[in-house]
């Protein structure tokens, strides 16, 4: 899932700025609801700390609040046309995808982030996520375990882990694991440690970014 955080309180009212009588917050559902950044709880908690902030400054200010479905669907972005064409600002306690999306439904508002988008997570304890993907477009997983080195080695590396580890931790962060030593410790489990002596060769990254920002689309759905 898409992993996010909320943005430091000061940094939100700065960039709601002074020129503004209205506010919509519209929190997302989906990933950032489980990460614990900008589902309904959030939400109504942001809207009530801004309230009283606006409270203490003597300034009147309205404040609407919602959490849709998915910000990434223009399904559920209809549902909050009302809330959104009678305000001034709305912000989005959504993933980068949600902000942007909002944006484009709705062209004559401005719309502004409340969050800081991470990383792709998985979930590894209460309120932790660690990253587990970059969405390179090309997946390599079959080739190292089921564990990914573009995400999990700090450096990156293909072929091996770089040296510098020490009782299984990175030499870059020793909080967490070197993902070489758990590629190695999977394929010892697996019986496969000699495919891991084969050369890798550079990553081919123009399924990543080359040519733009990417689109998948789905032929099932036109099929037949």
């Amino acid at each position: 899932m898409i992993v996010a955080e909320q943005k430091k309180i000061t940094e939100i009212i700065e960039m709601l700025g002074d020129d503004f009588e209205t506010l919509f917050i519209v929190g997302c559902g989906t990933c950032v609801t489980v990460s614990m950044a900008g589902g309904g709880r959030e939400v109504k908690a942001l809207a009530e700390l801004l309230r009283l902030y606006y409270s203490e400054q003597k300034k009147d200010i309205k404040i609407e609040t919602a959490t849709v479905k998915r910000q990434c669907d223009f399904e559920f972005l209809d549902e909050i046309e009302e809330e959104v064409e009678r305000t001034d600002l709305v912000l989005s306690l959504g993933c980068g995808v949600g902000v942007q999306h909002l944006a484009e439904r709705y062209p004559d508002r401005v719309i502004l982030p409340g969050l800081n988008t991470s990383f792709y997570g998985a979930t590894t304890g209460v309120g932790e996520w660690s990253e587990r993907c970059i969405g390179c477009g090309n997946c390599v997983l079959d080739k190292y375990m089921g564990v990914c080195p573009v995400a999990r080695c700090s450096k990156g590396l293909l072929n091996g882990p770089c040296g510098g580890s020490q009782d299984g931790k990175c030499e870059v962060n020793p909080e967490i694991d070197c993902g070489w030593e758990l590629i190695y410790n999977r394929a010892v489990r697996l019986g496969k440690l000699k495919e891991l002596a084969r050369y890798e060769p550079p990553k081919d990254w123009q399924t990543y970014r080359d040519g733009g920002p990417r689109k998948l689309v789905n032929t099932e759905y036109f099929d037949g």
